[in-house]
């Protein structure tokens, strides 16, 4: 059964605000659109620092969805082991080796205009880590979710440490989740295929 007929794909990049459920739910949907039919390894990574409140986002996401035990997604980047810019090549070549041909969900902060603050926004194509700073940093992923938990303009490094927690924590609840909704999807509609092509692979 392909879940994927009831869901309508909408424009991206998609945007919901953290507090409004019924957006959330919405972007839930589209993030299964995205999600390619056939089983291949599903990552995600979670960019990062614990060292700064608004660029935690992507460390704390990381961190509660390894607690829900994902069944057919990898986490990468938790507030223990985050991925930042000083490891992101190696991170990104590390999981090219582990995992064949892997479908990579990237989760980072991001700044934006105040009316943006709270949204959590869904594209399509590689993240840009640290495109706020000017940074040239390795693109990663065939999605993005990228969480605005400021403003932009000016002195953002002082913005992100100055970043309230509460806000950071519980948009990084509602991202953990939403992804945690997706592997429960992928448990109802990849467990036959993969089932099958483990029997195959054992002959």
């Amino acid at each position: 059964m392909n879940i994927k007929k009831y869901f309508k794909q909408e424009s991206l990049p998609f945007r919901a605000n953290h507090h409004d459920i019924n957006a959330v739910q919405q972007l839930e949907k589209q993030l299964i659109t995205l999600v390619p039919n056939r089983p291949r390894d599903y990552i995600v990574v979670c960019i990062g620092t614990d060292r700064s409140t608004g660029d935690a986002l992507g460390p704390l996401t990381g961190t509660f969805l390894s607690e829900m035990k994902p069944k057919h997604l990898s986490v990468y980047g938790t507030l223990h082991e985050p991925i930042h810019a000083m490891n992101l090549h190696d991170s990104i070549n590390e999981i090219k080796v582990k995992h064949r041909h892997p479908f990579m969900i990237a989760v980072d902060a991001c700044l934006g205009r105040r009316s943006s603050i709270g949204q959590l926004i869904l594209d399509n194509g590689p993240l840009k880590p640290g495109a706020a700073f000017n940074k040239k940093l390795e693109p990663i992923g065939d999605l993005q979710l990228t969480g605005v938990v400021n403003m932009s303009g000016f002195m953002e490094h002082t913005i992100l440490q100055n970043t309230r927690l509460s806000l950071v924590t519980d948009m990084a609840k509602q991202l953990a989740h939403l992804i945690n909704h997706l592997d429960q999807q992928l448990t109802y509609q990849y467990s036959l295929p993969l089932a099958s092509l483990k029997k195959e692979e054992s002959m």
